[in-house]
């Protein structure tokens, strides 16, 4: 009697990464947006996720401000999320996920002709009920930022959860997106008004921008 087939073993994070990358800019280029479901495999989800949870046990999460590098302030009836942005030394898993996102960077770059540079990057944390109200990526002054991300760390999200990307069109319509965990939504930033609605739970995330020079 034969044995039974093996499932399929899950590709490594960089070569899955590597994969996604073409695919998302090719509809970044062509659309100005992507969403990319199971960019991040199981086991790479669950280890970023660990990885925020424990920098926030560390306490290395702070309340998110809004406004220019001059004029930072917190503002709740704005957004209500805590952020902590990422920087060396990094944890294994963050290692790894920011060699796939180089890599999507250099594809945006072959697909759009964009001149990306550099990335920021931070984890984001929504507690139930906290919201981020419509607005760009863009601070007032600048124009460095121009592919926004955020690639979705949670375990498993119902409908009725909430804490939906809202994506404005120019013509006011909106889309909604789930933050279902692995997700990545890729979006070019100048004008690209959006919001994230309420939860009724803790919402994960990381978020950032691909930036070209000054």
């Amino acid at each position: 009697m034969g044995a039974a087939p093996r499932a399929p073993a899950e590709a490594p994070p960089q070569d899955r990464a590597a994969a996604a990358a073409a695919r998302v800019a090719a509809m970044v280029a062509a659309e100005d947006l992507c969403i990319h479901d199971d960019f991040l495999g199981e086991p790479q989800r669950r280890d970023l996720l660990a990885c925020a949870l424990l920098r926030h046990g560390l306490g290395e999460f702070a309340p998110a401000r809004v406004g220019g590098t001059q004029r930072e302030r917190r503002l709740d009836e704005v957004r209500g999320d805590e952020t902590c942005w990422l920087s060396a030394p990094y944890l294994p898993a963050e290692s790894t996920l920011l060699a796939g996102l180089e890599s999507l960077r250099l594809a945006l770059n072959r697909e759009a002709t964009l001149g990306l540079f550099d990335l920021e990057l931070h984890y984001a944390r929504y507690a139930p009920g906290a919201f981020f109200a419509r607005h760009v990526d863009q601070p007032q002054g600048s124009e460095q930022r121009q592919v926004s991300l955020v690639l979705y760390l949670n375990d498993a999200w119902g409908p009725a959860t909430g804490g939906a990307l809202r994506l404005f069109n120019a013509d006011g319509a909106h889309r909604d997106i789930a933050p279902v965990g692995g997700r990545l939504v890729v979006f070019r930033t100048p004008g690209r008004e959006h919001a994230v609605e309420p939860a009724t739970c803790a919402r994960w995330s990381i978020s950032g921008w691909f930036r070209r020079r000054a």
